[in-house]
C-alpha cells in the first residue's frame, strides 16, 4: 500500500509540473501573439503574470523562452516599451544568475568517464 500511494504522489507532482509548464508556454505564447498585434496594453498584462514566475521556471524552460523570444527582439538595443524584449531580458538575467552552477555542473559532465 505504501509503494502505491507513493508512485500516486510522485505521478501527481509530474502531471502538476506538467499542467504548469503547459500554462506557462500559453502565456508566452499569448505574450508574443498580442504584442504582434499591436495589443501593447495587453501584452503588458501577460508580461505582469509571467516576469514573477521566471525565478521558479526550470532551466529546460527559461531556455525554450530565451530561444523563443531570442528570435523576436534585437538584443543589443534596449525597448522598453516592447513587452517580449522585457522579459527575454529578464529570462537573460536569470540564466546569467544560474550559469555560474549551470557551467560548474556541465564541467563535471564532462570530467565524467
Amino acid at each position: 500500500m505504501l509503494i502505491f500511494c507513493s508512485v500516486m504522489v510522485i505521478r501527481q507532482l509530474g502531471t502538476n509540473q506538467s499542467r504548469r509548464d503547459e500554462q506557462h508556454f500559453e502565456l508566452r505564447e499569448a505574450l508574443i501573439l498580442l504584442h504582434s498585434v499591436g495589443s501593447t496594453n495587453e501584452a503588458k498584462r501577460i508580461y505582469q503574470k509571467l516576469w514573477p514566475e521566471a525565478s521558479k521556471l526550470s532551466n529546460k524552460v527559461l531556455l525554450d523562452d530565451f530561444q523563443r523570444t531570442q528570435v523576436l527582439v534585437d538584443s543589443t538595443a534596449r525597448q522598453p516599451e516592447n513587452p517580449v524584449w522585457q522579459y527575454h531580458w529578464i529570462v537573460t538575467k536569470e540564466l546569467e544568475l544560474r550559469s555560474e552552477s549551470t557551467l560548474v555542473r556541465a564541467r563535471k559532465l564532462a570530467a565524467e568517464k
